[in-house]
């Protein structure tokens, strides 16, 4: 076996998990139950095995931590100041992905103490660089939302235009016109028509809607 003079760094994968609940952006999150950092609020993540790839390393940390599979994972940027990790030279890729809060049931495993959603506007202070990369992810999908169907991963398998517009407002932290955010929509061709309505309170019913291609991002500019 060929031996390198040279020292190398550890290679890690960190997960950025968004979801909507409660009307509020939210994140998933791990506490730490070693060190460094222990007890600290951190995001899924790990090493990567020598046999995988990285966004196999990603998604079997995921699981493995909270035990949240089968979601949409994109990968977000390499992180790799010098000093981020008090163990060794640790270079991370980063990813985020999007997730319908209905589809989780959370577990703390391996690793992790607890695991929980916090409000992306509430998070507590974060282990290593995390806090850097949580808001290099939000940056991220505040700007797919312009020129693509990102938002569409939030939503379960049936839903309304008004829901669809909630996504939007809660992202952006902004109102959008309802008129012209439903033509718009509508004229992308992405939406399927279910024959079906929803009644929400003493509201007129709503036609509900799926997604044509579900778990894919659609690039629409």
């Amino acid at each position: 076996m060929y031996s390198y003079r040279y020292p190398h760094p550890a290679v890690t994968t960190d997960i950025v998990i968004f979801t909507i609940r409660d009307g509020q952006l939210k994140l998933l999150l791990i506490k730490r139950g070693g060190e460094p950092h222990q007890g600290r609020w951190a995001l899924p993540g790990g090493f990567v095995e020598m046999d995988e790839d990285l966004e196999t390393s990603a998604r079997r940390e995921l699981e493995e931590e909270t035990g949240v599979s089968g979601v949409y994972l994109e990968q977000l940027y390499t992180f790799g100041r010098p000093d981020r990790d008090p163990r060794e030279r640790v270079i991370t890729v980063a990813y985020y992905a999007l997730i319908p809060s209905d589809q989780v049931r959370l577990q703390a495993a391996t690793d992790a103490e607890a695991v929980g959603w916090f409000a992306f506007e509430e998070l507590p202070p974060l282990a290593f660089d995390h806090d850097a990369i949580v808001a290099m992810a939000h940056q991220r999908l505040v700007a797919k939302l312009d020129y693509s169907t990102i938002a569409f991963q939030f939503l379960p398998r049936e839903f309304t235009l008004s829901e669809l517009q909630d996504v939007y407002e809660i992202i952006l932290r902004a109102e959008v016109d309802k008129r012209n955010f439903r033509k718009q929509v509508l004229a992308l061709g992405k939406l399927v028509e279910t024959k079906k309505m929803k009644r929400d309170g003493a509201h007129r019913p709503a036609r509900l809607y799926r997604v044509k291609s579900p778990g894919k991002v659609d690039i629409i500019k």
